[in-house]
């Protein structure tokens, strides 16, 4: 494993996981399930199945390093790569693919989101090594997840399934797709070659950094153009100045809907985002009526098909609810409706 590297992004404010996440402590550096761990705590023990512990990085905005320290205590500060201003994926990848090839040039980079939720810690490992062995290869390797409802919140990855459809089978992508509407989601999940997109990479740094070159290149040359400064004192003060003159875009519409060397390898895993507190809700446990409640002093009657967070030293009574999410944080408080939960972005503007 000495040349498996992680990558963890960890720099996003997960704004649709308000009144909880907040840009000051945003939804990965929280414990949602409960169970004392952070996500990003949850994922750095996942990622090391795959990687040492001193090859695995946090992406990150600078904001949240000493945050990321406090909760990764085993990290050292060199571990922890900021970026000043957030400019998307495709640069931060940039600038971890660059700074890691420069220690070594056999580098395999897992790139994985800090706010996944993925159980099943032995079948990942399998899955990923599974596009480690696609990686040596020269190939781009992406984790597709099968589809287990029409969903309109994630991009698609099409692939030829008479080559492949079992788990940790490995075929070339035909096409990435973009969120689809609703009518076309449902005939993605009828077709059965169409699997979501999970956001986790797989590549060798060379394979990356010549991807960049080719279809990027002017961030290839702000980022890769120059190793020398990377290691070094001098590091953040020129990252920085690459930061403030890149462009914002993401690794998708920068290499992946261009490269012709992409396979999509098919998980053997259970695998949430946690996107919404609707896509958390499967994963917390249920009482008779379909509520899900964390709270020491929360007290619910007559109530069905809640989710409920309140903090352990607040207490709460809750009667005649039906189909909500009810949130408290600090001094902020959520009561919204379930189908209403998309609109949560738009809502939590007014609060500003």
């Amino acid at each position: 494993m000495k040349d498996n590297y992680s990558l963890i992004m960890a720099g996003g404010i997960g704004s649709r996981f308000w009144p909880m996440s907040t840009p000051e402590r945003p939804k990965q550096f929280l414990d949602v399930l409960g169970i004392g761990k952070s996500l990003l705590q949850m994922t750095y023990e996942r990622l090391l199945y795959v990687s040492p512990v001193e090859n695995i990085y946090i992406l990150t905005n600078t904001d949240y390093k000493e945050m990321v320290l406090e909760q990764l205590p085993d990290l050292t500060p060199d571990q922890v790569l900021c970026e000043p201003q957030r400019k998307n994926t495709a640069p931060c990848i940039a600038y971890a693919a660059a700074k890691i090839h420069a220690l070594n040039a056999n580098a395999n980079l897992i790139v994985s989101p800090a706010d996944h939720l993925i159980i099943q810690q032995d079948n990942f490992a399998e899955t990923v090594n599974t596009g480690l062995k696609a990686s040596a290869q020269g190939r781009i390797a992406t984790i597709g997840i099968k589809p287990i409802r029409p969903d309109t919140g994630y991009g698609y990855i099409e692939f030829d399934s008479s080559k492949g459809s079992q788990p940790n089978d490995v075929i070339a992508v035909d096409q990435f797709r973009e969120k689809p509407d609703l009518a076309t989601a449902q005939s993605f999940l009828d077709a059965g070659n169409f699997y979501w997109n999970s956001g986790i990479f797989i590549w060798k740094s060379a394979t990356v950094l010549n991807a960049l070159k080719e279809f990027q290149p002017e961030l290839y040359d702000l980022f890769a153009g120059d190793l020398s400064f990377y290691n070094t004192s001098n590091e953040q003060e020129k990252v920085n100045h690459c930061f403030e003159v890149c462009e914002d875009i993401s690794i998708d519409f920068a290499v992946m809907e261009h490269a012709k060397n992409i396979d999509i390898v098919l998980s053997n895993f259970d695998w949430s985002d946690l996107g919404t507190w609707g896509s958390l809700n499967s994963h917390l446990n249920h009482d008779e009526k379909g509520n899900s409640t964390i709270g020491a002093k929360t007290h619910i009657f007559n109530t069905e098909d809640c989710i409920i967070n309140i903090e352990n030293d607040k207490t709460a009574v809750i009667d005649s609810l039906k189909g909500y999410i009810v949130i408290q944080s600090e001094d902020r408080l959520m009561i919204l409706k379930k189908e209403n939960e998309q609109a949560l972005k738009e809502f939590v503007k007014v609060t500003k």
